[in-house]
């Protein structure tokens, strides 16, 4: 699989950009884990025009993590034109627009899949975004508004023509949000579709190597793309390379599988995130960064009578306090894995 010079191996998995989450240190550790392509947390256009330094900072990347995407949303042509060629001076592999977003204040604004809305003015920030830059764009969307207007079979086409090297389609509309389940047969419809020379990328409802496995077998996507199955968990990519890299036991032997990692070696990633925040930002601000990604890991799962282990960790304000906490939870996962 190959956008513009990037080369990617076989079944390439990507991490999803995400507010809030997928800052410049988790993304680095879902790289080391095996992540193909990461991306920042969306960029505001406008907010990038307008020199915001919260926004600015954002734009910060590392060659540790290449390749690596920056992503831009807005409403408006000429800010999200200029937001790509300010973007391009922070040397990203590839610049993505988003077209899906669901968030009220997003899309609710016209931005994000409010875009879905409004496909010529899409269609026209696209085109222009391409010809501004020469870094290649994508595109991240959604099937459609609602499902009434499942659109993205057409949609694709279009975007293929305006230029762009890859395009992501999340299985949901706007309407949906995150609930209910990814519908990844228009992902295939797509994919299918002898006009569709890019790549497809799918996204949505990937948290087991089992299923990232599936989307490439069922419907022939090219890479896929995982987001909130990484909340605490970044190690996902290890577990689903593995999977996905495990030799065939036709004809020969299996090799062993590489061994998967400890209890302990779990919680001292997540520790190590923590500590990575904290030295990035400060002690009060990285402990808020990380806290959605404890709050929601999947290592402390059946662990007795979490909900209050849960409430203190994400009260704690201090870094020996949430460490302790931690820690008393170690002796206890070990237990679990048993």
């Amino acid at each position: 699989m190959k956008i513009g010079n990037i080369e990617f191996g076989p079944r390439p998995i990507f991490l999803a950009p995400m507010e809030d989450v997928t800052d410049i240190g988790f993304r680095l550790l879902c790289k080391r884990f095996g992540a193909s392509m990461v991306y920042t947390e969306f960029v505001s256009a406008e907010a990038l025009v307008r020199s915001i330094k919260s926004t600015v900072s954002k734009l910060t990347i590392s060659d540790d993590e290449r390749p690596v995407g920056i992503q831009i949303y807005g409403r408006d042509t000429d800010a999200m034109v200029e937001a790509a060629r300010i973007v391009e001076q922070a040397r990203p592999d590839i610049i993505d627009l988003n077209f899906g977003c669901p968030v009220k204040k997003v899309a609710g604004k016209g931005a994000g899949a409010g875009m879905l809305q409004n496909i010529p003015k899409l269609l026209d920030i696209t085109r222009r975004v391409v010809e501004a830059v020469r870094v290649p764009v994508t595109v991240k969307t959604r099937l459609g508004w609602n499902h009434e207007q499942l659109i993205i079979t057409q949609l694709a086409e279009q975007l293929q023509d305006c230029g762009i090297k890859a395009l992501t389609i999340h299985g949901r509309t706007r309407s949906q949000m995150y609930t209910g389940q990814a519908d990844w047969t228009l992902i295939g419809e797509v994919k299918r579709n002898p006009r569709i020379t890019i790549p497809i990328i799918g996204n949505g409802d990937i948290t087991t190597p089992q299923q990232a496995a599936e989307a490439f077998q069922r419907y022939g996507v090219d890479a896929v793309m995982v987001g909130r199955a990484t909340f605490g968990r970044p190690w996902i990519f290890k577990e689903i390379r593995d999977y996905l890299d495990a030799p065939t036991q036709q004809n020969a032997p299996a090799a062993p599988l590489p061994s998967p990692l400890t209890p302990d070696e779990k919680l001292d990633i997540l520790i190590e995130q923590l500590r990575i925040n904290v030295e990035r930002i400060d002690e009060y601000r990285g402990i808020l960064h990380t806290r959605r990604h404890l709050a929601a890991s999947p290592l402390f799962k059946g662990i007795p009578d979490f909900r209050q282990t849960r409430i203190a960790m994400l009260r704690a304000e201090t870094m020996p306090e949430l460490l302790d906490i931690l820690n008393r939870c170690r002796p206890i996962i070990r237990q679990l894995d048993k």
